[in-house]
């Protein structure tokens, strides 16, 4: 079984709720986002999946929570928007995205900055 790993980047805002602190107030984030997915790597062609074909189904989600703020997305209206349930949203919809490529989604990890991330990873 083989690993492979993209980035992508969104900014957006947000304010959390149901908190005590300043994060409760509106404010904003360069995010970064790492995908790894796993699989078999094809027979033919040595890999598990294209990079390119990774990293649009990446981008497809990212342009939806770029620039946006994302407490008015119809999720993170129900679902606090904390870097952990990003890191989850983004999870569930490339599992979606991906099933056709054979390959699963294995951890989504979110950077709200260079020292602080949160991942979801499906343990099975």
């Amino acid at each position: 079984m083989f690993e492979i790993t993209v980035s992508g980047n969104f900014s957006s805002a947000h304010n959390l709720r149901h908190y005590q602190g300043k994060c409760e107030k509106l404010h904003g984030h360069n995010w970064r986002v790492d995908v790894t997915v796993c699989g078999k790597p094809d027979t033919e062609s040595g890999m598990v999946i294209d990079f390119g074909i990774l990293k649009r189904e990446l981008e497809k989600i990212l342009e939806k929570l770029d620039h946006a703020y994302l407490n008015d997305i119809d999720y993170f209206k129900k679902a606090n928007p904390s870097s952990e349930n990003i890191a989850f949203f983004i999870f569930k919809k490339l599992e979606k995205s991906l099933i056709r490529y054979g390959v699963k989604v294995r951890r989504v990890t979110v950077w709200e900055n260079e020292r602080q991330r949160a991942s979801y990873c499906k343990l099975d």
